[in-house]
């Protein structure tokens, strides 16, 4: 590959070193949000959305607890322009939302914005100017000084329209598109000019966005930018510094995390990092990233499925099964290994939420492999464990036990797995936990057998003693025998002996709550495991264990 013909970020940019402070800093507290999944995340769809599908959208976002949403670009489509006139006519906006809007830097674009915003109780709109040095040669034709009085014509009609708006409070938001590539001096220059021009103050803030427009560099690069702009912004205290990490480079949700450390206040991106090329920053992940760190998102997932069907819905792309937190298979183990770890988390967390006399929903979390609590996002945990070719004795111990109350004993669980592996090698796909019951009950409870028991009896006829009266059919002998021993288990395999089968009883476990028993039965040399269930579940397993240890 052709590998020289791209150059490092450091030949493209000067990113001033500095005294680094973002590498020991914490994240204590949720940035605000802002989702452009109706305006950026918009644009990137192949059939964009319409009022139904973007109010669909909006509301969701309202629900969820997103403060301030861009709501569209009301200049670039009529699409966007209805939506945003749909909002001011049907009141939808709660008071504690700002909507955000998108305009680049011309005159009649900005006047068309400002018609779109005129009515809602408040607004930010947001102008935007690519100021890099390959966007400003190739594509505006300006150089720095152009690039500015560009600007700040823009920035001054800006001003003068919301002067003249009534009932509509305004503020405003500056985004120097490819800030990444962008020398850090001009990005001073022009948002240190606009913090200026529109008089920002601690009450009325100004919002100076620096995207990562185009990945270009490792995120601690970024961080860098970020740190440096933000120790040498003017009236620091009357600027919201925002970032809008893309994701070129797959480090979308580093970036936004690193530039969080770095001094951003403000996070934009889309649910789920819907977005041109490969996306906008995931909102999802950034959020949900600090609740599993016990830090609140002031954002609710709490129906995280609910948020992905209706996102898919509206933009009909879908969310990827692996997707981190939302995705199907995200909260599922197919690996023996894992499955084997869960169960025993979940297992120890439950006994520990006992211990503690409170609800096992708000024990403290510690499962292996599983960073948060499925269940504080609405997932069951029936699907933690589903069981593939993959799976090993834990999976299907638990399956069988959280679906169908069989709880298999340690020793047996191997015997299991292997049977269950064998039928997923031939079919090739994954088993559900009621395939897996009917394998389970066709195996170890075989319906047709070698030796059949018909009328039983068992009483204890002394202290310890216990005799076992019984029909067995073995083949076309029928007889009747009777046995004694210490356990109606024991009575029982002594009948067996009388009627000239032998049997040894290896291994023997019923379930604390009666309902199945174990065994595992050795005959001629040959061993294998048998189930029973009910009131004779005990003389059932060892009926079992023996006419498979007999085949």
């Amino acid at each position: 590959m052709p590998f020289h013909r791209y150059r490092p970020f450091q030949d493209r940019v000067h990113v001033p070193a500095t005294d680094r402070a973002w590498p020991s800093a914490r994240i204590d507290r949720a940035p605000l949000w802002v989702p452009v999944d109706l305006r950026d995340g918009n644009q990137a769809l192949a059939e964009p959305m319409d009022t139904p599908r973007k109010s669909r959208f909006f509301d969701l976002l309202v629900r969820t607890g997103f403060k301030e949403i861009e709501v569209g670009y009301p200049s670039a489509s009529r699409a966007d322009f209805d939506f945003v006139r749909h909002l001011v006519a049907s009141g939808t906006v709660p008071d504690d939302v700002t909507p955000v809007v998108f305009t680049p830097a011309r005159t009649d674009l900005i006047d068309r914005t400002f018609d779109a915003i005129a009515g809602l109780p408040r607004a930010v709109v947001h102008l935007y100017i690519a100021t890099s040095p390959v966007w400003r040669d190739v594509v505006l034709g300006r150089d720095r000084d152009e690039v500015w009085r560009t600007v700040r014509a823009a920035a001054e009609h800006m001003a003068r329209r919301a002067d003249a708006l009534e009932g509509t409070a305004v503020r405003f938001q500056f985004s120097p598109e490819t800030f990444n590539l962008t020398e850090p001096d001009f990005v001073l220059e022009l948002c240190d000019g606009l913090t200026r021009l529109w008089d920002a103050s601690p009450d009325r803030p100004v919002t100076h966005n620096l995207p990562a427009t185009v990945e270009i560099a490792t995120p601690n690069v970024y961080a860098d930018q970020i740190e440096y702009v933000h120790r040498h912004l003017a009236r620091r205290d009357s600027v919201i510094l925002s970032v809008h990490p893309h994701n070129d480079r797959g480090t979308g949700v580093a970036c936004a995390e690193l530039a969080v450390l770095a001094g951003a206040q403000r996070v934009e991106g889309c649910l789920f990092g819907n977005g041109e090329r490969t996306g906008n920053v995931d909102l999802v992940t950034l959020a949900m990233n600090l609740y599993a760190q016990g830090v609140d998102p002031m954002v609710d997932f709490g129906d995280l499925d609910a948020v992905r069907e209706t996102v898919e819905h509206c933009n009909r792309l879908p969310v990827h099964p692996r997707h981190p937190y939302a995705g199907d298979l995200v909260h599922t183990a197919f690996s023996g290994t894992h499955q084997d770890a869960i169960s025993k988390g979940l297992a120890e967390h439950t006994r520990r939420a006992e211990e503690l006399g409170v609800p096992a929903g708000q024990a403290p979390w510690n499962v292996p492999y599983l960073p948060i609590d499925p269940a504080d996002i609405g997932r069951s945990y029936e699907a933690v464990i589903r069981v593939n070719s993959q799976s090993g004795k834990g999976g299907t111990a638990y399956l069988l036990r959280t679906h169908h109350g069989i709880d298999l004993p340690a020793r047996m669980r191997p015997d299991v797995s292997r049977t269950v592996q064998e039928a997923t090698d031939t079919s090739g796909r994954e088993m559900t936990p009621k395939e897996l019951y009917e394998l389970f009950l066709a195996t170890y409870l075989p319906e047709f057998t070698q030796v059949r028991l018909h009328d039983w009896s068992t009483y204890e006829e002394a202290p310890g003693v216990h005799r076992f009266v019984c029909t067995l059919e073995a083949g076309d002998r029928i007889g009747d025998h009777e046995g004694t021993g210490g356990s109606p288990v024991s009575a029982f395999v002594d009948a067996l002996a009388g009627a000239g089968h032998t049997v040894d009883v290896v291994d023997f476990a019923e379930q604390e709550d009666g309902a199945a028993a174990y065994a595992e039965c050795r005959v001629d040399g040959r061993t294998a495991w048998g189930a029973g269930m009910g009131a004779s579940a005990a003389v059932q397993a060892v009926l079992a264990a023996m006419n498979r240890a007999m085949r």
